[in-house]
């Protein structure tokens, strides 16, 4: 629709409902537009943030890899990071608590959870310490990886996120859990290339995993290994070197950013 103005008196009132309309119709698309100043300036946009899961993939992650050590078992394996993982709100704690169930699994009691922020979780089943997480986690409980570490490196080369889960500081094995790339993903990102928008992916993974799912879908930079609430930041640093930047997420991780 358009809005016609027959004199320069009723500018002051038809530039707030032009505004307040474009704003609305944003929202009702799912695109947060803080005023009128950024639907003023979102036409300089040069570079576009996205963050990955729910956004580039489905946020629907599954249990891909369940990798023991010797003298476990891979039911005996996913019990204990499913029963440790119950707590847990992330999306990949969830895929791994599902696949149990899938499989008919009776998980555990657990005492004493505690999710650590860009690493894991901790919990204690059976007066066990439970650890499940990435890389950072193991090192920082001097807890040796060995053949695993391999392991976990050709897993992220696949697009997957490999999880090392712990008892009592010995590794027991890993679960490998992946999201599947939007079908609508590539799609976007090849119309925003032919704008001349630059697009950057910003994820909790790591760099392999990050940079598989980015070549799945031709993102230009990748932004790995960044904790929540570390998203802000990177979207700063972006802009700091001149860029318009515009952020696209969905999660509760990614509020500082889109704010």
């Amino acid at each position: 629709s358009v809005l016609v103005i027959a004199c320069p008196c009723a500018l002051g009132l038809a530039t707030p409902v032009a505004i307040m309309v474009g704003t609305g119709k944003g929202a009702e698309n799912g695109i947060l537009i803080k005023g009128g100043e950024a639907l003023e300036t979102a036409h300089k946009v040069d570079t576009i943030v996205f963050d990955k899961t729910g956004t580039i993939t489905e946020g629907k992650p599954t249990v891909t890899d369940v990798l023991p050590a010797d003298g476990f078992s891979e039911e005996a394996l996913m019990r204990v990071t499913a029963s440790a993982e119950m707590g847990s709100e992330h999306p990949l704690g969830q895929a791994i608590v599902q696949g149990a169930q899938e499989k008919g699994l009776e998980l555990m009691q657990v005492a004493d959870f505690e999710a650590l922020t860009g690493r894991g979780i901790r919990a204690k089943i059976n007066g066990q310490i439970i650890l499940a997480g990435n890389r950072k986690l193991m090192e920082e409980q001097g807890i040796a990886l060995g053949a695993f570490e391999a392991e976990a490196d050709r897993l992220a080369g696949e697009g997957k996120t490999p999880m090392y889960v712990a008892a009592d500081n010995s590794l027991t094995g890993i679960v490998a859990v992946a999201d599947v790339v939007k079908p609508s993903s590539r799609r976007a990102i090849e119309r925003l290339h032919k704008m001349g928008i630059q697009v950057a992916m910003i994820t909790g993974d790591n760099k392999k995993t990050a940079g598989a799912i980015a070549k799945q879908v031709g993102i230009d930079r990748v932004l790995a290994d960044v904790l929540p609430q570390d998203k802000a930041g990177e979207v700063k640093k972006l802009q700091a070197e001149g860029r318009k930047v515009a952020m696209v997420g969905d999660g509760i991780n990614d509020a500082p950013a889109l704010a």
